[in-house]
């Protein structure tokens, strides 16, 4: 089956504990051209901070045809809705604290006994800004190499079956050839990007290497006319990388 992420080139991960920017809505959100639309974040986060965003996202979500996913940070953020499309549930590799890793699933799968297994999904977070908030939180082993940051991705890849690896630099703009490494080092594991992504170039760039961008603060801190040029950078770093494996078969 193909996984729903296979065509997404850009995501924008919406923040509950957060405005979004000046007068504009989840319509405006959606129609920056974004392939999905994730809820969620990292401090603050409750059911009911989380249901003020999901019901007219959803809405504008259909009304566009962008996908809709739940990333929850812990069971008490989890909502269950009609017409979302799943859930991206975040395992971080790098944590020092398991809580991260094992402990908050496994209160999760205790406490809620709705859980859409078909429509649930895991995504191997490396988290390498030391200074964010998912960073102090998961107590995270952020002083990584390219070498470490490579074989934490096969690890995920390998040893853990993860169809999703998520780079994290939450708040500042990584290092491209690290998420190099990460690339280079799976085979089918698609590699998301997050972190510190503001116009078309930083896009670009990240988009070389991963297979989907995220921003998140942007949204909230700049607007929509900001995101639609990082949606830009993204399709066209995806459109230069078939160009040149379609040139690389012909040879």
């Amino acid at each position: 089956m193909t996984a729903p992420w296979a065509d997404w080139d850009h995501i924008v991960k919406l923040d509950p504990d957060k405005d979004l920017y000046g007068d504009e809505t989840f319509d405006d959100v959606c129609a920056t051209g974004t392939d999905a639309v994730e809820i969620g974040g990292t401090t603050g986060m409750t059911e009911a901070k989380m249901e003020r965003f999901v019901e007219p996202c959803l809405e504008a979500c259909a009304d566009h045809g962008v996908d809709c996913y739940i990333e929850p940070s812990h069971a008490g953020a989890v909502v269950h809705a009609d017409g979302l499309d799943g859930y991206l549930v975040p395992i971080v590799l790098n944590a020092r604290d398991p809580f991260w890793t094992t402990g908050a699933h496994r209160h999760w799968v205790k406490e809620d006994a709705d859980i859409d297994w078909s429509r649930t999904f895991t995504e191997a977070y490396v988290v390498l800004n030391p200074d964010s908030s998912v960073a102090e939180y998961t107590e995270a082993d952020c002083a990584l190499d390219a070498s470490d940051v490579a074989a934490y991705a096969e690890v995920a890849e390998r040893m853990f079956g993860q169809r999703i690896l998520y780079i994290e630099y939450s708040g500042m703009l990584g290092d491209p050839a690290v998420v190099a490494a990460a690339s280079d080092a799976v085979e089918e594991t698609a590699v998301f990007y997050g972190g510190g992504v503001g116009d078309y170039d930083a896009a670009y760039e990240m988009g070389r290497h991963a297979d989907t961008v995220i921003v998140g603060d942007l949204i909230h801190d700049a607007g929509a006319d900001a995101v639609r040029e990082t949606v830009r950078g993204a399709k066209d770093a995806r459109r230069t990388q078939n160009a040149a494996s379609r040139s690389d078969e012909q040879e």
